[in-house]
Parts: structure tokens; sequence; C-alpha cells
């Protein structure tokens, strides 16, 4: 089969011909139809791996200090070839797409072989034809989604779970920092869950799609930002802001102190820089919080890899179940993720892909899916 690969050591993607995998316990095995290339996510894989081994360890100091301490624990020669083994090898890339049930394991009875269904997971939904799921991290598609919508159900689970930890309520006035795929899914869940909203990024064209999605304002992030922010709160400032930016710039988090009320909520959804400004937090008195990607179940492997669910009455939003209310909002007509795609090519033309979000191909992108037959 046909799957997009990364080598760890030049960092260039390729569609390349591995084995098909085979059904397992816990899991369902899954034909690909389409799944989504998370720009940003994805874009800094491929730009971790243009640079050389001294970038790298300059800015993750924390794996040299893994590799000095298995040097010390199990010899150089070990850990060296270790080393030379990792770069050797390949990295999938992907965690959410859609495709049919093919097979399931014999312990499975959630699934059914012909199910349509919704895939998630780092290593297991990735860019590939036939993808080994375990259950936790598939859900049953809703009949009015299509396969390209039902790509974006991941990263829709992001975007609610980020969302369930501002804890929004009926016309609080929330701001999203970054309008790219996760803010633009986020402005509409907001909406759809009766808040204000105000959108920041600095693309005029990503804030003009904001609008058109349902944002009640929404500019681009410049001098004059937090003037209009306190003028669209009427002069009270944000109850909440969700930073949805990809950058390592600490911007938005200072951004989003400058602009929250007294006593209001932030959450960093995106990969941003982290460096908090005490004094300005502390004088709001803000709360802030990092959202664990899906939600509840994410990185415990009792859950994700054997299967263990969470209680329904105790843990009520599940990872699983966060992409299963998320699908329900794109097949109700509340979110609109078609608007979101600007691309789709084939898995054969995979590497086109990803020489668009690499900036190789000059053309503006957002939403990019890969089909398959």
């Amino acid at each position: 089969m046909k799957q997009v690969l990364q080598n760890n050591k030049t960092g260039r993607m390729a569609v390349t011909d591995v084995p098909t995998p085979i059904v397992q316990q816990g899991r369902v095995l899954v034909r690909a139809a389409a799944s989504l290339i998370s720009a940003g996510t994805e874009r800094m894989a491929v730009d971790e791996g243009k640079k050389s081994l001294i970038e790298r360890a300059r800015e993750r100091p924390e794996l040299v200090k893994q590799v000095i301490e298995k040097a010390k624990n199990e010899g150089f020669m070990k850990t060296f070839n270790a080393v030379r083994s990792k770069l050797g090898s390949s990295t999938a890339l992907g965690y959410s797409a859609a495709g049919i049930v093919v097979d399931v394991g014999d312990d499975v009875t959630e699934f059914s072989i012909g199910d349509r269904v919704a895939c998630a997971g780092a290593g297991y939904a990735s860019h590939a034809e036939v993808l080994s799921v375990p259950k936790n991290l598939c859900v049953r598609l809703p009949n009015d989604v299509s396969f390209d919508a039902g790509a974006f159900g991941t990263l829709g689970a992001i975007a609610l779970q980020g969302m369930r930890l501002a804890n929004p309520t009926l016309g609080e006035s929330i701001v999203v920092i970054g309008l790219g795929l996760l803010g633009q899914i986020t402005v509409q869940l907001l909406k759809a869950n009766g808040c204000r909203v105000f959108g920041i990024d600095l693309d005029p064209a990503k804030v003009e799609l904001a609008r058109e999605l349902g944002a009640d304002s929404a500019v681009v992030g410049d001098e004059s930002v937090k003037r209009a922010v306190l003028d669209w709160s009427r002069g009270r400032g944000a109850d909440a802001v969700l930073i949805t930016a990809g950058t390592p710039s600490n911007q938005p988090i200072e951004l989003a102190g400058e602009i929250s009320r007294l006593k209001g909520r932030v959450v960093a959804v995106g990969m941003v820089g982290m460096d908090v400004p005490r004094n300005l937090y502390f004088k709001r008195e803000l709360s802030l919080m990092v959202s664990m990607s899906y939600g509840p179940g994410r990185y415990d492997p009792e859950y994700e890899e054997r299967g263990h669910d969470y209680p329904f009455a105790y843990v009520r939003w599940t990872e699983n179940r966060n992409i299963e209310a998320f699908l329900d909002l794109v097949a109700e007509g509340n979110v609109n993720v078609e608007r979101l795609i600007t691309h789709r090519f084939p898995i054969e033309e995979g590497e086109r892909a990803y020489q668009l979000i690499a900036g190789e191909t000059k053309e503006p992108y957002l939403g990019i899916v890969l089909q398959y037959d």
C-alpha cells in the first residue's frame, strides 16, 4: 500500500510502498478514503527535518539529555547505533482520516465491516491507504458527512476540547487568536455555543474568511488590535481568549493577557511561546490553561491502545466522544469544514501537498485533503 513517510535524516517526504497492516486485537482495519494534512503541525515537522543535527540539538535539549543518560547507562557504541538507526528510519505523518471498515479484531464489537468511520491518532490515522486504528480512536461517520469532511474529525476535537476548557457561556465575548484551520473551526464552535466572537490573525484573507464563517468581528493583528477588542467588548475586555495560533513567538500569550478582562480565562490550544508575563496575568488574576489535544484519554495507553473507556457518567467528554460531537455538528450544518478545504491531492501526489506547506510552491492554502481510491 502507499503511505506518506518522512525521512528522519533528510526531512524529505515521499509516497512509499509499505506492507499493508493486518487486523489486530482491539483494533479496526480501515480502508482510507480521505486524510487531512494538519498544516500547522505537519509544517513544523517539515521545517524540523530541514535543520542540521546541531540546530535540532539546540532546540531540543531534553532529547540531548536523554541521549547522554542512555550513553552513561548503556555505553557509547550502543547509544550511537541507536541514534544512527533512528536517523536512518522514517516517520509516518498524519493523525486525522476517514474511511470504511474492512476488518475488525475478534474482541471488537463496536464496529462492523462496511461501517463508515472517522479515525484519530498519530501513528494510527496516518496518510496511508489502509489504517490499523485502536477502537477508542474510531467513531462512526454520520450519513450526511462526506469522507473529506470526516477527515476533519480529529482537528475538530482539538478545537472542541480547547473550547470546553474555556467554559464559555451563552452571550460571552470570546477572542480567538490565530485563524488557521484550528482557529476557523473554533470560531464556528463558539458561535454554535451562542457566544460573541472576535478573530485575530496576520493574514487578511483568513480574517475575511472568519467573518464569512460567523465571527462577529475580525481584524488583522497590529498595534490597534487592543483598542479594537476593548471597543468591541464594550470596554470590559474579553471573557476568554483562545490561542489557536502556531508560532514559537511569545506575542500571542502576551496579547491574550492584554485584551482579557479582570479574572478572564486564557486557553492555549496551539503550539505557542509560553513565557507568561507574570505581572500582567497577576494584576488581572487570569486563569491560564494549556489544552491537551483531543481531550481526556489522550496519551493514556490504557485508553488509546488497550481500549479501556472512561465511565460515561464521570468523564462525559473523552477524545472519542469529542470527535463524535464535532461530527454531529458538521452533520447538522453548525460547522462548515468544506469551506476550509483549498486543495485536494490523490495520495500518489502526496509530495506535492508537502511542497505546498513547505513553501516550495508559492500558493495560499488552508485545508489540504489527501484522497484515496
